[in-house]
């Protein structure tokens, strides 16, 4: 295994939890009234910086870091079905992430809600419903990598 083995494994997993971290996190932010391209929070401007220009930058540390695993691993790694079950469901999250939670996440942030307006609070609601799945499928790839199962 080569030396530079535990800096990608750091940097790919770093890259993998950044890429979906924003959908994840995202709906809570949208509990205040007030909308939240207008939040003073770096840590909410941050997010959503990630989330519209950040996706490219991270998507492709995360495909050369995880061809330089490969690499430095070999192929017959891409043989563990524990992996391809983790990679699998990391894939079910990232079309979760990019196909519903982006997009309505974009109809709901900006958008001057009244405090009473139930539509808007039931909107935000079922996103965060949907951060409770990615967030549970997140910690399933978890599982899998360090517990490494035998699944068959």
């Amino acid at each position: 295994m080569p030396a530079y083995f535990p800096f990608l494994l750091v940097a790919h997993v770093i890259l993998a939890i950044s890429l979906v971290l924003p959908s994840i996190l995202l709906p809570f932010a949208l509990r205040t009234r007030r909308a939240t391209v207008e939040s003073e929070n770096g840590v909410v401007q941050s997010l959503l910086w990630a989330q519209t220009h950040g996706t490219l930058a991270i998507g492709v540390g995360l495909a050369l870091t995880g061809i330089g695993l490969i690499a430095s691993l070999g192929s017959s790694m891409l043989e563990q079905p524990w992996l391809l079950l983790a990679l699998s469901i990391y894939f079910v999250n990232l079309g979760i992430a990019f196909f519903i939670q982006r997009p309505n996440l974009r109809r709901l942030v900006g958008v001057r809600a009244a405090p009473d307006d139930k539509t808007w609070l039931e909107r935000a609601k079922r996103q965060r419903y949907v951060s409770y799945l990615m967030a549970g499928l997140v910690g399933t790839i978890g599982f899998l990598m360090s517990s490494k199962p035998v699944l068959w």
